[in-house]
């Protein structure tokens, strides 16, 4: 199955400027990104960046990079520029993977790609991992995904959802977490799919929770959901984290 990786890779960071450039053990955050895309089955790498120095740090030739406007509003709209004008069939995937996750395991990727691929009905796939941490339900940066029994997505929140009666109410944490999904960051598009997301308006359930997948389920859209076949490291937002995935390169490099 034939499939492309875009990399939206924006210079500007409130918590972390310059966060692609970011050294980590003598590589730039981005130049990690682009060689976990490279080894999965993907046909083409592409970087879609804001800034000539994020080209310039991109020390391959197996990967496209286009300099894309500094005023898109989400790497989606950035993605969909650096490929409008390739021919490309309404079928065709292509999988975003944010240019802050240097740990992404290749796999994921192909997962994402054969998962969007696979689902006739759908335009866009993801992938969600259960919660283990009963306070991760409570916590807004902690993006809960409810699911259907055919896989497919239901609804996306900040909020604890499910909402457990009787003890939520409570204030107490649930005994057993295992019906509760974390959502992870990555998607696989349909090109049909993508060109028809950056095409609609924000939607109201998405300016509520500040989460632009519910702007595909407001419209129709469905997204198809798995559990995620390897476990997605967090990415990077702040100091706290560079060292982190410092710490993991370097334990890896010893082996």
């Amino acid at each position: 199955m034939a499939f492309t990786v875009v990399i939206p890779a924006r210079y500007g960071s409130t918590r972390l400027p310059a966060k692609p450039l970011v050294d980590l053990n003598g590589k730039p955050m981005i130049q990690h990104v682009v060689e976990r895309a490279l080894a999965s089955r993907a046909s083409n790498v592409i970087v879609a960046t804001d800034d000539q120095r994020i080209l310039d740090a991109i020390n391959t030739e197996s990967v496209k990079v286009v300099l894309t406007s500094t005023e898109h509003q989400s790497g989606t709209d950035r993605i969909w520029e650096a490929i409008e004008d390739i021919d490309m069939q309404d079928e065709s995937v292509i999988v975003n993977v944010q240019g802050d996750e240097p740990l992404i395991p290749s796999a994921v990727i192909d997962q994402a790609a054969k998962l969007v691929s696979d689902a006739t009905d759908c335009g866009v796939a993801t992938l969600c991992e259960a919660i283990r941490d009963g306070r991760d339900i409570f916590n807004a940066n902690v993006v809960k995904v409810v699911v259907d029994r055919h896989g497919r997505a239901l609804y996306f929140s900040r909020a604890p959802i499910p909402w457990q009666r009787g003890v939520f109410d409570s204030n107490k944490n649930p005994a057993d977490t295992d019906s509760w999904y974390r959502h992870l960051g990555i998607y696989a598009f349909k090109y049909w799919a993508l060109k028809r997301f950056v095409s609609l308006p924000q939607s109201s359930l998405e300016r509520l929770e500040s989460l632009e997948q519910l702007r595909l389920l407001e419209n129709g859209i469905s997204i198809a959901i798995a559990e995620s076949d390897a476990v997605i490291p967090a990415g990077v937002d702040t100091l706290e984290d560079v060292e982190r995935v410092r710490e993991v390169l370097a334990s890896d490099s010893s082996q």
